[in-house]
């Protein structure tokens, strides 16, 4: 049972293709599905209607589109987790990264701000309320409730920052 010569090398050469292959992880690469390019195309079409009813005034609309637009992005991370680890950005994303993330956290700290002096303006008028000082009580509640409003706003627009990075981490799998 010998093996002529031309059957040794290429059975030699098969075998250090599989290993080849093999180390560098061909086998466990994702595949990029036509769905999840659908998936990431409606991610980003619920983030840009969600800037735009932020724009117009409409959080609560807003809100859930990001909401969704999240989920969305959440679905893509889990099927692409070990993708994005081996996958390198160029410098300039990641310098865009960086940007959109501190956006992200500037408003956010900004909301933050908002939403403590929207507190403090609500127990103000709670102890107006008491004192029987209606008009000023009336007033503070107003202003909280404008506060209010104001970092919810805040907050929206940072979580929409936050989904742009998304949004570029994954653009691999746009059409």
């Amino acid at each position: 049972m010998f093996m002529s010569r031309g059957n040794c090398g290429i059975c030699v050469l098969a075998l250090a293709l599989v290993l080849a292959l093999a180390g560098t992880g061909w086998a466990a690469k994702p595949t990029f599905s036509p769905d999840h390019a659908i998936l990431y195309k409606r991610a980003v079409g619920l983030l840009d209607q969600a800037q735009q009813k932020l724009k117009a005034g409409d959080l609560a609309g807003a809100k859930a589109l990001v909401k969704q637009s999240n989920s969305l992005f959440t679905l893509l991370k889990k099927e692409y987790a070990g993708a994005l680890t081996e996958r390198e950005l160029a410098p300039q994303e990641d310098q865009q990264l960086a940007i959109n993330q501190k956006l992200a956290d500037d408003t956010r700290a900004e909301a933050d701000r908002l939403m403590a002096a929207a507190a403090a303006k609500d127990k103000k008028a709670q102890e107006l309320e008491a004192q029987g000082r209606e008009a000023d009580s009336k007033a503070s509640y107003r202003q909280s409730k404008d506060e209010y409003n104001r970092a919810q706003s805040l907050y929206v627009s940072s979580a929409l920052q936050a989904l742009r990075n998304q949004q570029m981490i994954f653009r691999f799998l746009a059409p």
